[in-house]
């Protein structure tokens, strides 16, 4: 319980504000005469106190009778202390008296049992503890736009334009109860302690605070004011307030957020004042949440180009038959740049009274920059980024390099987010490139799809999405990992031979046309495969113990590899590259790979199917070899999804 020491003086009365749920601590040997042996205590019912005469002494505790209480003559000691505390506030001033003035229940108040209810008083609103049976309240990042023309992210924007935004911030609530008026002089605060101002860079960029007034929300705190004055209101009563979320978790902001509410009392003779009651309550901010091939599509998304449209002919054709909502970039947008799928991220944030889709745009920034913010950033659709300051972007840095596992459990841990894959470079490797720092810390800090760390500098474009997908699965962990294989590409060439297929044809009428006889006649073709096998397996086995998989959870396809820059080793497809594939529920939408004919069949075609239909996937191939594979990208590559949030709440997580 919050105590509070005051000082008494012989022959003078002392008339405080005393706030229900506290105690009034008086040592009354320091104000006894010197003399004085005894001492005996009168309050009126609605007080109540405890004598205590030292640690080793038995404490004289006494209920309040009708009519008032009088604790008779006792010896008083250099320890006694007596403590006073009320069980209801008063309804006038000075109605309750121990040398008492009147009395006022205060309570800042939160969701924290994380119902979308804001309950009064609850024990656990200062504190924030994960789990199905934890507590604390969710604050969610501003980073909508409520207007659809001259867009601010309104996080940025110090004013409320549209009551609507009130639905992206967390409700609080000041409840009051006492008198119609404090005494002169006090008054209340909120306020964010100096600590914690200095933990985050001493600037308050975490949050700002509304009060709902009326029709107007004036700004209580910001980063320029720490404590801002609130009106008291007597009687029964309770204020709205509204706070909204600034930043992300990162890594100089664990997502934590404290706000204090502070009943001040005057000190006279020019001296500031003092708290005497202080509430506390406690927010967490919502992370942002990336969405794994397994969860249901909501829209796709695919630019147009001057020479895409048999492709683009094709995504649309899989999108609609799949029922799915299909959104065209236009080239007057996307000035050339096809690949959606470098450029953004979909995600999403969440919390018990708001969930909205947020997009998280790439540092890239090539010729699809604006898209993002121009097209996406709308009410209820968020936008996040992180630019590096001293660091080089690279082509790791595009978000073909940023993937996320479905669910999954390792040795008993659960992911029910599932985790975050990303590509860096060997970690041997001196002068290799990465994905930016400042990437990295934003996807660790959000702490609920703990990163794993790929291989992947070892390609020309150096994405993860070039040797690796998930596909829903109807058995076993509910998905496959599809990985490329140079040996599972290998041993199909080899059986083709062995059937007397040698002379089939890859790229049939394509300039690049070769038999299957020619390609495996090429050592150091067959060498830089080798290579390539050894890369993958690599990762291979990072992902097994990432992941908790087994072999049986994984599929390999049979895709071949050119290193193209003998300088460093690196390496692309050499057909299309069949992994990198649109996933639609159970419709594949997959690089057509021009592999050999068999009897008016593509081989490659027919081993993918007989790999994957299996499952209930429905394989669909569509041709990018001209306009997307020959510019070292394929299918996923130029396209995105923007898929539904999981049913699995993050706070929940253990």
């Amino acid at each position: 319980m919050y105590q509070r020491t005051y000082r008494l003086e012989v022959n003078n009365v002392l008339s405080i504000v005393y706030v229900v749920g506290t105690e009034v601590k008086i040592n009354l040997n320091r104000c006894a005469p010197s003399q004085c042996k005894f001492f005996s205590i009168k309050c009126n019912p609605t007080v109540q106190f405890r004598v205590e005469a030292g640690a080793s002494a038995a404490s004289v505790a006494m209920a309040t009778p009708a009519g008032g209480s009088f604790l008779s003559p006792q010896l008083l000691t250099k320890n006694t202390v007596v403590f006073i505390s009320m069980k209801l506030a008063s309804e006038l001033v000075n109605d309750s008296k121990v040398t008492w003035s009147a009395t006022h229940e205060i309570s800042l108040d939160i969701d924290a049992d994380r119902d979308g209810i804001v309950e009064r008083n609850n024990p656990n609103k200062a504190s924030w503890k994960w789990g199905p049976n934890g507590h604390g309240a969710i604050l969610l990042v501003n980073c909508d736009c409520e207007s659809t023309f001259r867009k601010e992210l309104d996080s940025e924007d110090e004013e409320i334009t549209r009551v609507s935004d009130l639905k992206d911030m967390s409700k609080m609530i000041l409840r009051t109860r006492g008198p119609a008026v404090l005494p002169e002089g006090y008054k209340l605060s909120l306020h964010i302690s100096r600590s914690h101002a200095e933990s985050v860079r001493g600037r308050l960029h975490e949050y700002l605070l509304f009060k709902l007034f009326q029709k107007d929300y004036p700004l209580v705190l910001n980063k320029e004011q720490l404590a801002g004055e609130v009106p008291y209101v007597g009687g029964d009563s309770q204020q709205e307030l509204f706070v909204e979320g600034i930043r992300f978790p990162d890594k100089d902001f664990d997502g934590l957020i404290t706000i204090n509410l502070s009943l001040l009392e005057p000190s006279g003779q020019g001296f500031p004042e003092t708290p005497i009651y202080t509430d506390k309550v406690m927010f967490r901010v919502a992370p942002w949440i990336m969405t794994p091939n397994t969860l249901k599509p909501v829209e796709v998304f695919v630019c147009s180009t001057s020479d895409n449209y048999d492709f683009l002919k094709a995504i649309k054709s899989l999108v609609q038959s799949s029922g799915y909502k299909l959104k065209i970039c236009h080239e007057y947008m996307n000035r050339g740049d096809r690949w959606m799928q470098d450029e953004i991220e979909f995600g999403y944030i969440d919390s018990p009274h708001q969930r909205i889709p947020v997009v998280l745009d790439s540092p890239r920034d090539r010729e699809l920059e604006d898209f993002p913010y121009d097209v996406l950033l709308g009410p209820d659709f968020g936008y996040v980024t992180r630019y590096p300051v001293n660091e080089r972007v690279s082509s790791l840095d595009s978000f073909g390099n940023l993937e996320v596992s479905p669910p999954v459990t390792v040795n008993g841990k659960k992911y029910p987010l599932g985790r975050i894959i990303i590509g860096v470079a060997f970690p041997t490797t001196a002068h290799g490139r990465n994905m930016t720092k400042v990437i990295q810390d934003f996807l660790w800090a959000q702490k609920v799809q703990e990163p794993i760390a790929l291989y992947s500098d070892w390609l020309v474009v150096g994405h993860v999405d070039e040797f690796m997908t998930f596909v829903p699965a109807p058995d076993r962990k509910g998905f496959r990992l599809l990985l490329a294989s140079p040996d599972a590409g290998y041993k199909l060439f080899r059986s083709l031979q062995v059937k007397g297929h040698g002379s089939a044809k890859l790229f049939q009428g394509k300039e690049e046309e070769i038999s299957v006889d020619e390609l495996m006649s090429n050592e150091e073709f067959r060498a830089e495969n080798v290579y390539v096998q050894n890369c993958i397996d690599w990762n291979r086995d990072i992902l097994k113990k990432e992941l908790g998989l087994d072999d049986e959870d994984i599929i390999d396809l049979p895709i071949l590899f050119k290193v193209f820059s003998e300088e460093d080793n690196r390496a692309a497809a050499y057909y299309p590259d069949m992994v990198n594939m649109l996933v639609l529920g159970k419709n594949l939408g997959i690089p057509k790979p021009f592999g050999p004919q068999v009897r008016g069949t593509c081989a490659l075609e027919a081993e993918m199917r007989s790999l994957l239909e299996p499952l209930g996937l429905n394989c669909t191939f569509i041709d990018d070899f001209a306009s997307y594979h020959k510019l070292l990208g394929e299918v996923h590559c130029g396209s995105n999804v923007r898929r539904e949030p999981f049913e699995f709440r993050w706070w929940n997580l253990e």
